[in-house]
């Protein structure tokens, strides 16, 4: 018996990192993907091989129109099928609408929209007749949280309710073929150690004070609700929007 199959974008580091660590074990296969960082996709695979997974990497651009299905039928060719798609690849942009051209807001809706709707069309015939299959979108805070005291992302934002309503169709429409079709909209969310930060720490401490719960969420945080969205226990859970946001609204 082949094992369970899981391709991840943006899996290098953060979420997508911590959701292959969540889930590997032995009897489970990941093609981890990245757009650039070898580096930390490397890792990731080191940390799934560790847990007695298979793990292979794979580089590329999301938006890129034909590496959504260039991920997929690796997936198939190296392992034998596909089961589990946790589409984690994405930006946070915080430009002003005033000061976004055309490919400032093209690019959020490539790499975001697009690249999970290209993904999913790819994917979910394969993922017919699966192990418990599973089509999973990491969406955001900022589709959702508009207030005067919390900094927008217009072109994000719109890019990811983008992401969450194809994600309600898509499970109207595979959920006669077994497939589940959910989204988790992380709140803000610790970065790795050395990566980009988009705040300073005074700038932190603000963000801090806006969340009833007082911290900011963990990778480990979200990979949590993945695990069990991925998880045989979530077969009737599906079209949701999981919100992990310490209580942000």
């Amino acid at each position: 018996m082949r094992p369970r199959v899981f391709l991840v974008t943006g899996a290098a580091s953060g979420i997508g990192a911590a959701c292959c660590r969540r889930l590997a074990a032995p009897d489970t296969a990941f093609l981890v993907h990245t757009r650039k960082n070898q580096e930390g996709a490397e890792r990731t695979a080191a940390a799934i091989r560790d847990a007695g997974g298979e793990a292979e990497i794979m580089l590329g651009d999301i938006g890129a129109p034909e590496v959504p299905a260039a991920l997929v039928a690796r997936s198939v060719e190296r392992f034998g099928g596909l089961d589990v798609v946790i589409a984690n690849a994405g930006f946070a942009d915080r430009t002003p609408l005033a000061q976004s051209d055309d490919a400032l807001i093209a690019r959020s809706f490539d790499t975001v929209l697009w690249g999970f709707i290209r993904l999913a069309r790819a994917a979910l015939p394969r993922m017919e007749g699966g192990q418990d299959p599973r089509l999973l979108a990491i969406s955001s805070f900022v589709a959702h949280v508009f207030r005067t005291d919390v900094n927008t992302f217009p072109a994000t934002a719109a890019a990811k309710a983008g992401m969450e309503a194809m994600v309600r169709a898509l499970a109207v429409d595979s959920a006669k073929q077994g497939i589940t079709v959910n989204a988790v909209a992380p709140g803000y969310t610790r970065k790795d150690p050395g990566a980009h930060a988009a705040y300073n720490a005074a700038q932190w401490q603000a963000v801090i004070e806006n969340i009833p719960m007082g911290r900011l969420g963990t990778p480990e945080d979200v990979a949590e609700v993945v695990g069990f969205l991925a998880s045989a226990g979530a077969g009737y859970v599906t079209a949701q929007v999981i919100h992990v946001n310490g209580g942000l609204i």
